[in-house]
């Protein structure tokens, strides 16, 4: 997913919402660090978990969550 658009896009909230695979919303960045805007993700609540500020490591982290499951990232 591009995480620019967790704080814009309804669209893609949605297509979370409509899917019963689990989702792990990711940044590289710690948004909470960033601009205001950034503090607010449009897809958070229909997600399982969040994973920001850690770099690539947050990635391999979070892909941790799904052995054995099917998985959405």
């Amino acid at each position: 997913m591009l995480a620019g658009y967790t704080h814009t896009s309804v669209a893609i909230l949605d297509a979370i919402a409509a899917i019963k695979t689990h989702v792990v919303e990711f940044h590289i960045s710690n948004v909470y660090a960033r601009e205001e805007f950034r503090h607010t993700s449009l897809i958070s609540a229909n997600c399982v978990g969040s994973i920001c500020g850690l770099g690539m490591k947050g990635y391999e982290l979070g892909l941790l969550y799904f052995p054995g499951d099917k998985m959405i990232v």
